[in-house]
């Protein structure tokens, strides 16, 4: 009895539990399908971001609309969640390859319902802003370690099968973010579209705790580099700024053109220190490995693509007066394409290699961008957004394969944290400048877009789509370039 009134012995205890990771149960780990079991246990916490960016993607022209806020205003629903998990993802990915990936990941479901339940709740801009904050917190703690969690759990050849499957969880997340988001926007308006991760969210906690390994690997923490994850939030947030608030203050505003300048010198002072420090937040040296830096680039290049497109098209069919249901559905081909074919392309990986693929992918991205900007009807933007589906779907698992195989040892949580930080800063990026070029090309400030005819948001439509079409297909030719040069070294 003494001992269980024993406060300080009992919380100690309890303390120690919890930042302990559990063993699964005999059953699971002797289980010859125990890597499968993660694999299913990491799909939901993919779908979940997903489902959760592709929501919100196709409600931010109704939220605009109730909360009477201009394009760049509302666009801070989506920026803020995007700059905390660039900011915080790789330190997140730093302290799991330290104290366990496991650890981290179940917790991250629990932050992230949380974060979500008091998104739907809020009752103004300001508050879900800040619940947006802290939704992006539980992402960074389950994207940091998503990849990494496979590539641990994986035999090398069916690495890239794993991270075909997590692709194909990635789609149906986003297939049924536009379809499940437009029925709810249709029935009962907004808030709703937040509360659909609490199930999820139970789940996936429920299912980390039991199914996932503890971490096999491990390095120490070091010093923390907090004013290099300063920087880094800074270097991003400068230049997203000035993009989503440019359209409607100018291009010239000092103010703006400070806040640019200012992510720029941040940048450069992150490299700087990172590459000075004994315990740097990013190694930069990692970088060197090949196959690293063109993966991570071309990584960022096809979640600007995929973003842009899914924040652009919603307002040209909004101008055209489809329904919210209607354009859900219209969205959901691009997920279902990058469903069906990332299965297959994770089973391609071992046979022709990383590069036909991901070359190839952004090619195909390229040309359904280009096709929707130059065709405006109904066929024109679903076959558009069906070869974008197709391209991506390969891209993807031969970029994460390539990536984690790229690694070093004992870096599979950092790495993985890197590659959805520069994910996150292209589908931040992706936002941010269709947004730019889309009240460029339309003529007309952000705040008047709800408003503007067919016609108008049809020039923005096709300024935007066809100028970020022509980034990803040179991205394309430089993946092409780049290993003809490295074939012709080795």
């Amino acid at each position: 009895m003494t001992r269980l009134l024993d406060t300080p012995v009992s919380s100690g205890w309890v303390g120690r539990q919890l930042l302990r990771e559990p063993r699964r149960p005999a059953a699971v780990r002797e289980s010859p399908r125990a890597h499968w079991f993660v694999v299913a246990t990491v799909c939901i916490g993919a779908f979940m971001g997903q489902l959760d960016a592709s929501i919100v993607t196709v409600a931010l022209p109704r939220m605009g609309r109730d909360l009477h806020v201009s394009l760049g205003a509302i666009e801070w629903v989506a920026l803020s969640y995007l700059l905390v998990l660039i900011a915080t993802v790789a330190t997140v990915g730093r302290i799991a390859d330290a104290v366990g990936r496991k650890l981290l990941y179940v917790y991250g479901f629990g932050v992230f319902t949380v974060g979500s339940v008091l998104c739907g709740l809020a009752p103004t801009l300001t508050i879900l802003i800040a619940a947006r904050v802290l939704q992006a917190i539980g992402a960074a703690m389950l994207q940091a370690n998503s990849v990494a969690l496979i590539a641990e759990a994986m035999p090398p050849s069916m690495l890239g099968r794993g991270i075909g499957v997590q692709g194909s969880a990635q789609a149906l997340g986003l297939a049924l973010g536009p379809a499940v988001g437009g029925i709810l926007l249709s029935l009962a308006g907004w808030r709703l579209i937040f509360l659909v991760n609490l199930p999820a969210g139970v789940i996936g906690l429920a299912l980390g705790w039991f199914l996932l390994p503890r971490s096999r690997s491990r390095r120490e923490l070091g010093a923390p580099d907090t004013l290099g994850a300063v920087l880094l939030a800074l270097a991003a947030m400068g230049p997203l700024v000035y993009l989503s608030l440019a359209g409607r203050e100018g291009y010239g505003n000092g103010v703006l053109l400070a806040c640019l300048a200012g992510g720029v010198i941040a940048a450069l002072a992150f490299v700087r220190r990172e590459r000075r420090i004994t315990d740097p937040l990013i190694d930069l040296s990692m970088l060197r490995r090949r196959g690293l830096p063109s993966g991570l680039s071309s990584g960022l290049v096809s979640y600007l693509a995929l973003f842009g497109t899914l924040f652009i098209v919603p307002y040209y069919l909004s101008a055209d007066r489809d329904s919210a249901t209607l354009i859900g559905l219209q969205l959901a081909v691009l997920p279902v394409a990058i469903g069906i074919t990332a299965p297959f392309a994770g089973r391609l990986v071992n046979r022709l290699g990383a590069r036909p693929l991901t070359a190839g992918g952004l090619v195909l991205t390229a040309a359904g961008m280009l096709v929707i900007a130059a065709l405006h009807s109904t066929v024109g933007i679903l076959a558009g957004l069906a070869l974008m589906g197709v391209g991506l779907g390969c891209f993807t698992p031969a970029n994460n394969a390539a990536i984690m195989s790229a690694s070093p040892p004992g870096h599979a949580g950092i790495t993985g944290g890197v590659l959805n930080m520069t994910r996150g800063l292209g589908t931040a990026l992706g936002v941010a400048v269709a947004g730019a070029l889309f009240t460029a090309g339309a003529g007309i400030a952000g705040a008047h877009v709800a408003q503007a005819n067919t016609a108008v948001v049809g020039h923005g439509l096709t300024t935007a789509l066809g100028v970020l079409g022509l980034v990803t297909l040179g991205t394309a030719v430089a993946l092409l370039f780049t290993e003809s040069r490295a074939l012709a070294r080795s």
